[in-house]
């Protein structure tokens, strides 16, 4: 561009260059013509012809894009049509199963309802000293037992349940299954023969009625604690019933709290099945040191002052029992 100026410039010292003004302006104008010129000649079609092996490339990566979008799409769908038919068919399922719980539970209630009606009559049967001697001569007895057991350690493990409120309505058909199981073990006690089976092949059934004595808590289900402690008064008759109710070593712990039930006859029905054991020297013997534990002696005391005339009668005689045993101590 320097070669283009009127005159040859001359080199000065330190690189610096000297020309003449008339070149310099003459350099500015064209400049300034190339600034103006330049974007006409450099226009949109020549950028494109310049660009067009790198434009050539977005199409393709575009086109790649596009396909990938579609499959993806497609996945999306299928995973929808999946989902949404998962989904009716956990909703076809939840129906059915409230279904066949309400089915269950009917089943439940007519069980509880034929068992409770059955259990009814046995327990009005049992009453008869020859039905009970009848049923241990066809045989019927021992699979009672095995059903009486079971259901009242069945009936324990609903107690046993944190969440579960021991004071239920009393005329359940549950509830009047267990006592007519209960009443109808009693009855069987109260009969020699059936009190001799149940001493020699029904220990696991006196071990559930002590179990479930513990389980209940105070003031609920008396009715049920009352024949529960009838059926063990009524073993205790004999001598071997006595022995092996006797091996329980938590007995007169239990009778004691038993005691502080805050019902008459459930206190009525423990001081009865205490005298028994203090009848017997050899149970005596055994259970001498929780006989003598001050604190059951105390709770006795205040029950020969009840106003229930039975109750206090019975406690008086308990507690000269218990007197007498300890000065024999």
């Amino acid at each position: 561009m320097a070669a283009s100026l009127g005159g040859k410039p001359r080199r000065l010292k330190d690189g610096f260059v000297r020309v003449r003004r008339r070149d310099l302006e003459r350099l500015t104008t064209e400049v300034m013509q190339l600034r103006e010129f330049l974007p006409r000649v450099l226009n949109v079609e020549l950028l494109e012809m310049l660009q067009g092996p790198q434009t050539k490339k977005e199409p393709l990566e575009q086109e790649r894009l596009r396909l990938e979008a579609l499959h993806l799409k497609s996945r999306l769908e299928v995973v929808q049509t999946e989902c949404q038919r998962e989904r009716e068919e956990k909703l076809l399922l939840r129906e059915q199963l409230w279904q066949s719980g309400e089915e269950l539970q009917q089943q439940v209630d007519f069980c509880s309802g034929l068992g409770s009606a059955a259990c009814g009559l046995l327990w009005s049967c049992s009453a008869k000293e020859d039905t009970v001697t009848q049923w241990l001569v066809d045989g019927k007895l021992p699979s009672f037992l095995n059903v009486a057991a079971q259901t009242l350690e069945s009936f324990g493990k609903s107690l046993d349940e944190e969440v579960k409120d021991q004071s239920e309505d009393y005329n359940s058909q549950e509830h009047q299954f267990v006592l007519a199981v209960a009443g109808t073990v009693t009855n069987v006690a109260a009969v020699a023969c059936g009190r001799d089976f149940l001493c020699s092949s029904g220990r696991v059934l006196l071990d559930t009625l002590m179990k479930l004595l513990e389980l209940m808590k105070p003031a609920f289900f008396p009715k049920l604690k009352v024949l529960m402690l009838m059926a063990l008064y009524n073993v205790s008759i004999s001598i071997n019933g006595l022995k092996i109710i006797g091996e329980n070593k938590g007995l007169v712990r239990l009778i004691w709290t038993l005691l502080n039930d805050g019902h008459w006859e459930v206190s009525l029905h423990s001081l009865r099945l205490l005298q028994s054991l203090l009848l017997e020297e050899d149970t005596v013997l055994v259970l001498g040191p929780s006989l003598l534990d001050p604190e059951l002696h105390a709770r006795v005391g205040l029950l020969a002052s009840s106003a229930q005339p039975g109750l206090r009668s019975t406690a008086q005689q308990t507690l000269e029992d218990l007197q007498a045993l300890k000065k024999g101590q």
